[in-house]
């Protein structure tokens, strides 16, 4: 054990997975949960519906009391889910008649099933400042905690947690709600079609399917306007590739839209789950940073990995408040991979972004548009025999006077996952000022058992009263907190 390491306290608190929280979710029989359900009637939907007309009204009365008996202390507004429910199934139905409210519910209610967000885990945490700092006592900051939960199937989302950390690093968590909730689109954004055009050809779409399937369209078009284009080539396009690329660029536009969440909810009670079919997979390993603007104003902004099975998608989440969300896709060359992470500001009138675009080294990025990075450079390998598989970052970096504070993550022998970390020049990131040659954090005999075993993970940290706050992922599946003081650490990472 190194001498850093000798001096980090681990807070006597485990973030578990609860499988208690569950979210309503649309359910079609023999269908997984999906994030977007735009089904075909088929023979079971249609027996099922057969099945329920045929009941009597008392029948469903009864039935649909049962229902509500059973699951509206578990749920709030259960009633209007069910009713929406049954709006976004009812074109599928093979029926026009007006049915009774009872009714309605109920077939609501048959095609609604519970989703159990963090039932497998909880883990990869980023830890950023609360945007509200009122109500606590000096010395004190509230922060917002974001998590990967993951479910049946291996679906992955994002929740938040919420708490105070006092000068001395004690932890204190706010209560965790019994409800979830998930945000509500907003209205359709307009796309750019040269943009457009760009980015399908990042996605390995041939430059010339791009243009012919977009070609009809404006110079600035809606999601409404990009869907009647693709209905027209799908009868219309003579060249398959043509009639692919009009479907990869509906895609494409579902990858970028905005959410908000009702108001008066606790930051436990928001839930950021699957919404377009680019991630129908999963929501991957958010990086939150605070981010301070040219005007001294402030963002939240977290990359993320869209996973729909087959590609991964670098996407980008933007807001200020937790309230509203824009969420859109990174562009270039530069991205196509997994673990970005964006530094808290621009350096030298640019914005920089860590990377691991070979899977194997960190690399450094600069970009002058936050959405398009295009070239990288590789600035930290592995050295040393705990991370010779490979090295990535855990988070942004942290801005100290001595530098950008990196914590990384190695993989060395049995696939053993350690924490480390780097220092790089502040107005030259690409100098790498000094390494832990040990690691800062590896698993203990209690941390080495889970979904993953062996392995521990961040996706962000915080500096708070000279102390490093590491929310770190244990074997894939819980979440715990390490306290380090920050100057030793900065002492041994410049000593090697």
């Amino acid at each position: 054990m190194n001498d850093i390491e000798s001096q980090i306290r681990r807070v006597p608190l485990t973030l578990h997975p609860d499988p208690k929280r569950v979210l309503l979710r649309p359910f079609i029989p023999s269908l997984i949960v999906r994030p977007l359900t735009c089904v075909e009637a088929n023979p079971r939907i249609v027996n099922l519906f057969s099945r329920m007309m045929q009941m009597s009204d008392e029948s469903v009365e009864e039935k649909l009391k049962d229902v509500f008996a059973e699951f509206d202390e578990r749920h709030q507004h259960i009633h209007n889910i069910f009713e929406e429910r049954y709006r976004q199934i009812q074109s599928i139905l093979p029926t026009d008649i007006d049915l009774s409210e009872s009714r309605r519910l109920l077939i609501g209610a048959y095609f609604t099933n519970e989703y159990s967000l963090e039932s497998s885990a909880l883990f990869n945490p980023s830890i950023v400042p609360f945007p509200d700092q009122s109500g606590i006592s000096a010395g004190e900051l509230r922060f917002v905690l974001s998590l990967r939960a993951t479910g049946e199937g291996h679906v992955s989302s994002i929740t938040f947690r919420s708490g105070v950390v006092a000068s001395d690093g004690d932890i204190r968590m706010d209560d965790v709600s019994r409800f979830v909730h998930q945000p509500r689109p907003m209205a359709a954004a307009r796309y750019d079609r040269k943009t457009f055009q760009r980015k399908l050809q990042e996605i390995n779409v041939e430059h010339s399917d791009a243009m012919s399937c977009t070609r009809d369209l404006k110079e600035s078009f809606s999601i409404g306007e990009l869907i009647e284009m693709v209905q027209k080539m799908r009868t219309t396009a003579e060249e398959p590739s043509t009639r692919r690329a009009a479907e990869r660029a509906l895609l494409l536009a579902q990858a970028n839209y905005s959410v908000s969440f009702p108001e008066g909810l606790s930051m436990s009670e928001k839930i950021l789950f699957p919404y377009a079919p680019t991630e129908s997979n999963g929501i991957e390993d958010a990086r939150f940073v605070k981010f301070c603007e040219d005007d001294g104003s402030s963002n939240y902004y977290a990359t993320y990995t869209a996973y729909d099975g087959n590609v991964v998608l670098p996407q980008l989440v933007q807001t200020r408040d937790f309230h509203e969300f824009d969420i859109s896709t990174l562009n270039g060359p530069a991205v196509m991979n997994k673990g970005m992470a964006l530094f808290p500001k621009k350096i030298n009138g640019r914005y920089a972004m860590l990377g691991r675009q070979d899977g194997e080294n960190i690399h450094l990025m600069f970009s002058d548009h936050l959405h398009f990075w295009y070239d990288s450079r590789v600035i930290i390998r592995p050295s040393e025999p705990w991370q010779f598989v490979q090295i990535g970052n855990c988070g942004s970096p942290l801005e100290t006077p001595a530098g950008w504070l990196v914590i990384t993550h190695g993989v060395g022998p049995m696939r053993k996952y350690s924490l480390g970390a780097a220092l790089l020049d502040l107005n030259n990131p690409a100098k790498v000022l000094g390494r832990l040659k040990t690691p800062l954090l590896r698993p203990l005999p209690d941390e080495r058992e889970g979904y993953v075993p062996n392995v521990l993970y961040s996706c962000g940290s915080l500096i708070h009263a000279g102390k490093l706050i590491l929310p770190y992922a244990i074997s894939d599946t819980s979440t715990r907190f390490a306290i380090v003081p920050l100057q030793p650490l900065i002492e041994s990472i410049l000593n090697g």
